[in-house]
């Protein structure tokens, strides 16, 4: 890992203020700036809620906002998901597939695929988030990756449960499953859409400090493959239908869209912030 062309002293290092200058880039590209109207319509308002409650603020209020679109998402996939098990569009794969899976089971593949299950479900994925989050912040000396961790794990359990209380599906039958046995609602699948969204979070945090376009690269491979095959362990084992995953994938990728879009506002909120400084301004003035 080198040091960033714009790079800041020992002092400016520590916290936020580093934050624009390490976080700013990802290879060439500046998360700062924003190319489409609707991305400048973003970053206006941003900068304008900044002189009032400082950037982190705005990330906060972001992210807050961030949750009601998750909620909706949820819906949204929700209602989407219906339509097409009533036109027996993609549901129709879920049946072959399960079955596909039944056929490579063997008792060593069934206990490491459980074991590997595990990473992802409700005891695994919240250690793995807290030791990630508390190696991070430590290392950055910033609560930034804190809030955008927690706050990304949160939304994703609340589109499961959303999720899981809208439709209410079933599960594969526990006859077609393997032990040990799950009994809440199957769609989404919360297994894979957490996966997803902490290690996408995570692995974007990460890559932001990252100049080799190798390091990026293999970061984000990794986060993806644990993402995937957390997802088809699902299937595997017989406790979620391969429709379960797709939406649980679907539903992450928009939530982390959500969430890497507040923090770039965040950035732009500090962009402004230390240019009114550089000119002698005063927040609001």
């Amino acid at each position: 890992m080198g040091v960033h062309p714009q790079g800041t002293s020992d002092h400016e290092s520590a916290g936020g203020k580093a934050e624009l200058a390490d976080d700013r880039f990802v290879g060439n590209t500046d998360l700062a700036r924003w190319k489409t109207p609707a991305g400048r319509w973003l970053a206006a308002r941003a900068q304008r809620l900044s002189t009032r409650l400082g950037p982190y603020g705005v990330l906060i209020l972001i992210l807050a906002a961030g949750a009601i679109v998750a909620s909706l998402l949820a819906f949204t996939t929700g209602w989407v998901y219906e339509a097409v098990t009533e036109a027996d569009g993609v549901a129709a794969l879920d049946h072959p597939v399960l079955e596909a899976a039944m056929t490579m089971r063997s008792p060593a593949l069934d206990a490491a695929a459980t074991a590997y299950t595990d990473l992802g479900g409700g005891i695994g994925m919240p250690i793995l988030a807290v030791i990630a989050t508390a190696v991070l912040v430590l290392r950055r000396r910033s609560w930034t990756p804190a809030i955008l961790i927690v706050t990304a794990a949160a939304g994703s359990l609340s589109m499961t449960i959303a999720g899981k209380q809208l439709i209410g599906r079933a599960r594969p039958p526990l006859s077609d499953a393997v032990p040990p046995y799950e009994y809440s609602p199957s769609f989404p699948s919360g297994h894979s859409l957490n996966s997803f969204v902490i290690a996408g979070i995570i692995a974007y945090v990460i890559i932001l400090r990252f100049h080799s376009p190798r390091a990026r690269a293999w970061t984000v491979t990794a986060a993806a493959l644990f993402a995937l095959t957390i997802g088809l362990s699902r299937v595997f084992l017989g406790h979620h239908w391969l429709t379960d995953v797709l939406a649980a994938w679907t539903l992450g990728a928009a939530w982390l869209v959500v969430v890497i879009t507040a923090h770039r506002l965040y950035l732009t909120a500090r962009k402004t912030e230390k240019l009114n400084h550089s000119l002698g301004e005063t927040p609001g003035g």
